[in-house]
């Protein structure tokens, strides 16, 4: 049985599929910065997408989604912040999540744009 850990990194890579072949332009995976980290930082149509991808095996306890709490999106605009700081990007920001259910050897992906907004 794969671990939490494989489990996540599969769903990164998904992810990453996903993005490409919607014609994002990937920046960075796994960005840090202090206590935050950002899946994935990608660049669509002058837009910048700060992205959270949950992947599970299964819905009991819900959709993967409902598992990015306040804290998670605190640390991700902290995160955003201090990347568009570093880098001098004036875009527009936007949070996705990328919900990823993992069930019978298939990938189901829901893209959730603007999943929450910054102000």
């Amino acid at each position: 049985m794969a671990t939490h850990n494989d489990i996540g990194r599969f769903g990164e890579e998904k992810a990453l599929d996903y993005l490409v072949s919607q014609h994002f332009e990937i920046l960075e995976t796994n960005w840090r910065y202090k206590k935050a980290e950002i899946d994935i930082i990608a660049i669509k149509n002058k837009k910048i997408h700060c992205i959270e991808v949950k992947t599970r095996t299964n819905t009991s306890y819900g959709n993967p989604e409902v598992f990015v709490n306040v804290k998670k999106i605190k640390l991700q605009l902290l995160g955003i912040n201090h990347y568009v700081e570093l880098h001098d990007l004036d875009f527009e920001i936007q949070f996705d999540i990328l919900s990823i259910i993992l069930q019978n050897k298939q990938v189901n992906i829901e893209h959730i744009e603007n999943a929450y907004y910054y102000f």
